[in-house]
Parts: structure tokens; sequence; C-alpha cells
């Protein structure tokens, strides 16, 4: 759950320390007492006074018109401050543990780690390594950091702070970043026909080393830099050490795209400053955010980060007092959709607590027998086993031969799918016989025990075998199985459902009939981090099965400058079942596993720009007509919401690639087969669409270019892959839509961009991750 803390400034503790009740208490203590007292956790102080800071501006900052002897004697004073930093008493606000236990220390925010002057810089880090070893000497888990004011020396900032982290061991750094910098929202427009945010007015900002008045007579920008740009570049150049996280600034007024947004909540945000100037006045003229603060704050409530409240004792709104703040944001908290659907049984959220972005390794059907408490884990899903019973249903109510109904369940694990299989029967009223299929000798007994108790000789049969060798007694008008993963096909579902297929007649069903794999580009500083956290080198190249929670989708449903850019979830490859264009043996086994081979090559246009460290695995099946289940995110509310039972797959990245503003990535994915092993390689390029008479070097083209044009054919032409839109069929809502190739349908954006002189050029790559499967495989 969130924790909430009061800012109390020097001004609020001189004013605690005139107190005639302190008694024993420091005004810190007393300043904790009563923040406890009004509802809050914790209180976030200075660490330093005043007069640090002043002895630190006469030492270091020095005045030329000082007469030469005075200079020398300050300036020896200084050197023996550099030579052994350390504080006098009134120099600290804290200076007991059990003062420090209760705080969130600030650094000194006048340190200037980016001064243009290098002595000033200099001198700011030795004074910020003091008071960290301050903070440290204290016990103070984390000390939020001064914001960085010159974004030409973000590397300065950006190298003092790795200096620290290596200096002072276990304690967190948060760095203080306003949310983003208006001016160069409107600097950097979007040049995508996607729906981009409305200008705002443009404003004098810390971030921005031109003026409102430059920017208005023409002068460029020194950079083009976003505050997320800056926050990206200190934890870059720290190497994404995780004691370094982010205390993210409400201060300025939020951007009206929520894309924008969305950077953030990908990144270890532990604090929210909110201070009491954010709020407006309601008609009643009580304290309130404007809604798009609101909005952000509700979802950025689903990283649990600490709360700031700073100015609240400001009286800067009429009605409500300090603690209508607090009661106010304590308000959003219950209402944001994240912590009602935790605290709501039933939801995934509730399910999956305690399992947010934590990497699990996906299951090894055929080599491991899954222990019971895994089956159970699954059985727990009501949704999925409700669907796979309405499927059923439907099958038998539409099977229009009148003799007995066979029903063969492969793969009966516990025996959930044969209960529901028998609900069925006795819903649609008729006669039916259930063969369960388990190739698991111990699950097989839990089988036996159900069969005697509850099923009987007269609508069961136990079979005990692999389903790919297994005989059945007779063939089965309907077949069903529960053998997908996350990504659809990853637990071998194709190959297991090969052998199976030999039960089936000819005109019989298979429940799922189909299965659909996606991919999206995502960006997850933490599941980064938690990649690259075992020692193997082979864990950045294994995907994992993850409930996807600080995690921000790169792409969008722009189709980009080059127009041929898919949707922001894009469609990989499908496996039906019956296969149509079988090559059999004599046994009703394919002759090798060359026909499950897949792969897809797609393109995303990146909107903002973003770092790429992985792409989320989703599937989609129809089990039977417009019965599905689904884990695609735009979609599984629709379809089968708040189904437990899978989580997304995750394809991690060995490096994090950097994606520029309306890049273009094609990420080309591969499932690939020899007569041991299943295994996925990929690998990813992003190109930027640049005015051609702006480029000097070759463009790519040809066979190299994402998207391929025919020799004949300009470098803009329409192409097979340029994607149009078709409904889902498990979906009849019109505006939920996936898209396919199509030749031919986007000519006139195609002839367009061509006018305008628009070329690609690659910007960047990835390594092919897993080549060989020499890192993670699936044993046949």
């Amino acid at each position: 759950m969130p924790v909430f803390s009061a800012h109390h400034t020097h001004d609020d503790l001189n004013v605690l320390s005139q107190r005639d009740d302190l008694g024993d208490d420091t005004p810190v203590l007393r300043a904790v007492t009563d923040a406890r007292t009004d509802g809050y956790e914790t209180i976030c102080v200075p660490l330093t006074t005043d007069k640090w800071k002043a002895r630190w501006r006469e030492l270091c900052i020095l005045n030329p018109d000082e007469e030469q002897d005075t200079l020398a004697e300050i300036e020896q004073r200084a050197e023996a401050w550099r030579s052994k930093p350390a504080f006098f008493r009134d120099e600290v606000t804290v200076s007991r543990l059990d003062e420090a236990e209760c705080i969130i220390p600030l650094i000194s925010d006048w340190l200037e780690l980016d001064a243009t002057d290098d002595w000033v810089r200099h001198d700011a880090e030795i004074a910020l390594h003091q008071e960290l070893a301050f903070a440290s000497y204290l016990n103070a888990p984390c000390a939020i950091l001064p914001t960085p004011n010159n974004r030409i020396q973000v590397g300065s900032y950006a190298r003092a702070i790795n200096a620290c982290l290596s200096s002072v061991p276990y304690m967190e750094f948060s760095v203080k970043i306003p949310i983003y910098d208006a001016v160069t929202v409107v600097q950097v427009p979007s040049r995508s026909p996607s729906p981009v945010p409305s200008p705002v007015e443009p404003s004098t900002s810390r971030f921005s080393s031109a003026s409102s008045n430059d920017l208005a007579v023409g002068s460029p920008p020194e950079s083009n830099l976003t505050t997320w740009e800056m926050w990206d570049t200190i934890r870059t150049i720290c190497g994404y050490n995780p004691r370094l996280t982010l205390t993210l600034d409400l201060t300025p007024p939020l951007p009206l795209s929520s894309t924008v947004l969305n950077q953030w909540l990908a990144e270890p945000v532990r604090y929210l400053w909110l201070p009491a100037s954010t709020f407006i006045a309601n008609a009643k003229g009580y304290p309130v955010l404007p809604k798009g603060t609101q909005s952000f704050i509700r979802d950025i409530f689903k990283l649990q980060p600490t709360v700031i409240l700073s100015g609240t004792r400001a009286k800067k709104h009429p009605r409500g007092g300090e603690l209508a703040y607090l009661q106010y944001v304590r308000h959003l908290e219950k209402t944001s959709s994240f912590m009602k659907a935790a605290t709501t049984a039933g939801t995934v959220e509730h399910f999956a607590q305690g399992y947010q972005d934590y990497l699990q390794a996906p299951l090894q059907p055929l080599m491991d027998n899954l222990q019971s408490i895994t089956y159970q884990t699954f059985e727990q899903d009501p949704v999925k086993y409700r669907n796979y019973e309405e499927a059923i249903y439907l099958a038998l109510r539409d099977w229009e031969k009148p003799e007995k109904i066979t029903i063969c369940v492969a793969g009966a694990g516990r025996g959930p799918l044969v209960a529901r299989s028998l609900k069925a029967i006795a819903r649609a009223n008729v006669e039916a016989f259930v063969y369960a299929v388990e190739k698991n000798p111990n699950a097989y007994v839990t089988l036996q025990e159900r069969h005697r108790n509850e099923w009987g000789d007269e609508k069961v049969a136990l079979l005990y075998g692999d389903m790919r060798t297994l005989n059945v007694p007779e063939k089965v008008d309907i077949l069903v199985s529960e053998l997908l993963g996350s990504f659809g096909d990853n637990e071998l579902s194709p190959e297991c459902l090969d052998g199976a297929m030999r039960f089936l007649k000819p005109d019989g069903i298979s429940i799922p009939s189909s299965y659909t794999a996606y991919i999206a580009p995502l960006s997850s500083s933490k599941l980064y981090n938690e990649t690259r956290a075992s020692k193997d080198p082979k864990s950045s190249e294994t995907p994992y099965v993850v409930m996807l929670h600080a995690i921000n989708i790169l792409s969008d449903n722009g189709t980009g400058i080059s127009g041929t850019c898919g949707p922001r979830i894009q469609e990989c490859w499908e496996f039906e079942h019956p296969r149509k264009d079988a090559a059999l043996t004599e046994q009703g086994l394919p002759l090798t596993n060359s026909h499950n081979v897949r792969s897809a090559k797609l393109t995303f246009h990146i909107p903002h720009a973003g770092v790429l460290h992985g792409f989320g695995g989703y599937f989609e099946a129809v089990l039977y007509r417009n019965v599905g289940i689904s884990i695609h995110p735009e979609r599984m509310a629709l379809i089968s919401k708040d189904m437990l039972s899978w989580f997304p797959l995750f394809f991690p990245l060995k490096d994090p690639l950097y994606l520029p503003a309306d890049a273009e990535l094609t990420v080309s994915l591969w499932r690939l087969t020899d007569a041991r092993k299943i295994w996925y390689e990929w690998y990813a390029e992003a190109f930027l669409p640049v005015p051609s008479s702006s480029v000097s070097s070759p463009i790519w083209k040809d066979s190299l270019s994402p998207m391929s044009p025919s020799p004949d054919s300009s470098f803009l032409s329409p192409l097979v892959s340029t994607p149009i839109q078709v409904t889902s069929p498990l979906l009849d809502v019109p505006h939920l839509t996936l898209q396919v190739p199509s030749g031919g349908a986007s000519f006139g954006m195609a002839e367009d961009r061509q006018k305008e002189g628009v070329s690609l050029v690659k910007i960047s790559q990835t390594a092919l991750h897993n080549a060989g499967g020499k890192s993670s495989w699936i044993g046949l």
C-alpha cells in the first residue's frame, strides 16, 4: 500500500523548536509525532541547515573583490575541508538514530552537481559525498537527491551520483525529476500521422537552455532532451544500479497526452512529490487536483510509491485546512482501478500479488511431471473452465449425428476438464462418453480416485500414457485439451496435438480450434535488472513467464512516417487444429516437425522516445465458435476477464535499445525445432525517418529494409506488409481490431510519403538472442 509523508521545511522545524511543550523531544521527533497524529507515516526533512549552505558558499564561491589575504585564508580553510569533510552540529537537522528512522532526508537542493563551472561541480560533489555519508551513518534507507538543473552537464551530474553509489553502500538514492518539461514538448512535435498531444503554451523551465522568447524568434534549442531522457541518461551512466530510484515531481502541469506519462510507469518511482501548488480549488474552495493529475496518480499507485505532500501548511486554499490534501489523495488511492482490483477477490491483480514482475521459467510439460500444488493453482481459475465448458456445450449442441458422442480429454491432469465435460453433457442433455488421457503417473492416481468416487465406468474411461504414442479404443467426435502456454505454443501444444489428432474423426471438433501469438515492445527497468541479476549469461536470452506490472508498451497504433507500421500489439503466427495440410505416416503421426516452424517480421511505430528492454508475448485462443480465452492486453477484458491461468511471456534483451521519438522498430521472431527441442530466437532493428535530402550515407533498401520492397519498386511503394483492419473472430465489437497484411491498401499514403522525400535510416540493432537454442529451449 502507498505510504504518505509530510514535508517539513527549515521554517517548519524552527517553529516547532520554539514550542514550550517539547520536553525531551527534538523538533524532528515532535514533527513525526504530529504527522502520525494527522495520518502520515513519515516526514520528509532537509538533512542540513542554512548554516551549512552559508559555510559551503563562503568556502567554495570566492568573491574576487575580497582582499588577497582574506582569499588566501578562505582557500586554506576550503582545502582543509576538502581533505576532511565534516559537519558542525548546528549544520544538520538530524543527529540521532531515533530521529533518522522516521524521516526521508533531503540532500541540499542548492548543490550544483551539473554547474557550468568545473570547480563548483568539484566542490558540490565533495559536499554530496559528505551529506550522503552522514545520512548513511544515521542508517537512512534512502535519500532524495537534488534535481539536475543543467541538461548540458547531465553527464557530470550522473557521474557524481555513480561515484556516490560506489562509495556509499546499501543506501538507495532517489533522483528528484519533474514529470515533464512543457517547453520540450512544444519543441519536439511528433511527425507521425498517429494522434499526438496538443501543443501547450511555452513556459520557462529549468531544463531549457533557451528562453521562451528565444524560441519565439526561432532560436534552436541546444538539445531536445525531455526530463525522462535526462533520467534515462543518469540511470544509464549509473549502470541501471538497482539502488537508484526516482522521486517524481508533480509540480509542472501535466501534458495532455497520457502516452507521454506512461513512460514513468516503467521506471523505479519510489516517491511522488506533490506540492500544494499543484492543487486547485473546487467550487466550494476545497483543494482538488486537475483531472489529468488525478488520472496519472491513480495509475501510478500501482507502483505503490511514497507520496510526499509539500506546502500543505501554507494555506493556499480557502477551505479544508492542511489535512484536506492528505484526505483527498487517500481518496484517489482508494478509487484507483489497481487498488480496487488488488483488494477484490477473483481478480488477476488480487491473485497475482507478490508475483508482479517476478520471473518464472516456463513449464517443461513433456520433460517434467507437474506437482499437485501446480495443478491446484491452475484449477483456481473459474473463468478458463467456464469458457471451456461453454465451448464443449456448444459443440455438443451443434453435433447433428444421432449416435452416442465420444469426447477425449487429452492431458486430463487432475480432472477439471473431465468434470466440465460431464457438466456440459448434462446441460446439453445428450448421450456421451469421455476418455481421459494423462501421462503424469502421479496425477493419474488422483484421476483414479475421482473416477471411483465421482464419475464411474459408465461415463469416463481413464487411459495412461503419452498422447503422442497412446492408442484410444475408438475415434472420438470432440478432442478437448488445455496444453496452451503464455505464448500459445510455448508449452508444445502443436507438437502434442499432432499426436492426439489421431484420435479425432475426420469431421471431429478440436477444442481449442486455433490459437494466435502476439508481441509488443516493452520498456521496464525492473525486468531488465531482474534478468541481469543472475550471473548466468543465459538468463538474458531466456523467455520468462511474468505478471507484467511496471511496464510501458512503447508502440502505438500509428502507421508511422513510412505508413507500414502495424498496430500497438501485433500478431506473430497462428496454429489451427486439426491441421488441413497434414502429411502423416500410416500411424497418423507427422513425418517431421517442420510444419510447426514459424517466423514473423513486424514493424512498430514508437511515438515517444523510450528504451526497449524486451517484448511482451501474449496469446488468444478460439475454443469453439465465438468462445475463447485471451491474455491480449486490449481484448482480455472482453473475452476472458480475470482469467488467472496465464501470465504473459517476456522476451528480454541483453542490452537496452534506445529508441528516439517517431522511430520504427522492426522485430524478427522465429519458432524453430530440431529432433529434440523447440526454441525461439529474436532480434530487432531501429530505423528513423528522415528527409531524403538530409541523408548522405547509403539508405537501407531492398532486403535490408524493414519493408523489403521489390526490386522494381520505389522505397516507399505499396507493400504486402501494409496492415489493414479486421475484427477479431472472438469479438463483435467494431472498435476492437487486429491488423493483418494485405497488398495495395496504402498506395495513396506511400505515394504521399514518396513525394515528401522521406527515407528510413537504420540507427541501431540488437544481437540475435538465443541462437540455436543455446540458452533456452523446450524439450520434446
